[in-house]
């Protein structure tokens, strides 16, 4: 008896001091200063990629277009960028596949200032995006043309920098519009300009923040890709349930201090977050689309290979999301 009880409290001492199972590393970006990318931030801030036994290295990189190059160099795994980079980087003939999609539209607002009363009165001015070639200027050139307007020819785009660059560019006359997302539309108001319209409006379908990765690491690393999707998924939840705790995270990344800057950013983002976040041939079609202006074999892509749901269409058949809204 006294043997078994020896072994036993050696049994126990080894699975005490045994050491836990290894974190799947990941290393992750986010791309531009937008509560776009609040998902990642909340997955970070309220330890979810810790939860599903992920190590993250989290990092910030300025533009899209460099974190696609980061992504395909191997510097990166994981990127949550758009859908912009995503068709070029794929027509050029790399792997790289969405496989989570935290905003499903254009959400940014052109902002101008009170002399501009209407979208006809951008005709012959000078506009500004953060670079030319990102998501911005794209998601701009489509809104213009979608309201009458030819990028081309009627007026003309400069990119000019972050969000305070476009404002100063503004303010001094050299731009007499931009693009902004909430919380800086509430910030340029306070300078006298106006949001003269929200692009949501128009519904255009186009993944303007999804999360990329490459064929080749799903290949091999399926399992952790699959923890970063659940934890993304929490998070949006998470987002749309707890008001003060996001506004506060989108504060920190943003270095925002304004209360009611933040409850926009929260709600206007919180309602195009899609709780089921499957990327969609159809949020590829329209980059499909617009790139084939310039390179005729973009109209001959299909779409679906553009795509992996079966990462969030397992979550969702598995009733991991349901659940996550009956807390």
């Amino acid at each position: 008896m006294v043997r078994r009880c020896g072994w036993l409290i050696t049994f126990l001492i080894l699975l005490w001091v045994a050491p836990a199972p290894a974190q799947e590393r990941l290393r992750v970006s986010w791309s531009g200063a937008s509560p776009a990318n609040a998902p990642v931030w909340v997955a970070e801030e309220k330890g979810l990629f810790k939860k599903y036994e992920l190590d993250v290295e989290l990092k910030s990189i300025s533009a899209s277009t460099i974190a696609a190059q980061a992504l395909l160099s191997g510097d990166l795994d994981v990127s949550v960028s758009s859908v912009a980079t995503l068709v070029t980087s794929r027509l050029a003939g790399s792997d790289v596949v969405a496989i989570f999609v935290s905003v499903p539209t254009f959400i940014d607002h052109i902002v101008t200032g009170p002399e501009i009363r209407e979208i006809k009165d951008l005709k012959g001015k000078v506009g500004a995006v953060n670079r030319l070639g990102t998501t911005s200027d794209l998601g701009l050139r489509m809104a213009l043309r979608k309201l009458g307007l030819d990028p081309e020819k009627d007026l003309k785009l400069i990119g000019l920098g972050d969000d305070a660059a476009r404002l100063a560019g503004i303010k001094s006359g050299n731009i007499h519009f931009t693009i902004m997302v909430q919380p800086w539309v509430r910030e340029a108001e306070k300078l006298g300009f106006k949001s003269l319209l929200p692009i949501a409006k128009l519904g255009i379908p186009f993944h303007w923040n999804a999360t990329l990765t490459r064929e080749s690491l799903i290949k091999t690393r399926r399992e952790a890709i699959r923890r970063f999707v659940k934890a993304m998924t929490e998070a949006i939840a998470v987002i749309k349930q707890d008001r003060e705790g996001t506004m506060q995270i989108i504060g920190k990344y943003l270095k925002v201090e304004d209360r009611d800057a933040l409850q926009r950013a929260w709600e206007e983002h919180k309602e195009v977050f899609p709780a089921v976040p499957t990327p969609t041939p159809e949020g590829v079609i329209t980059a499909l689309a617009e790139e084939a202006k310039n390179r005729p074999e973009a109209a001959k892509a299909d779409p679906a290979t553009f795509v992996d749901q079966s990462f969030v269409k397992e979550l969702e058949a598995s009733g991991f999301i349901a659940a996550l809204y009956r807390r």
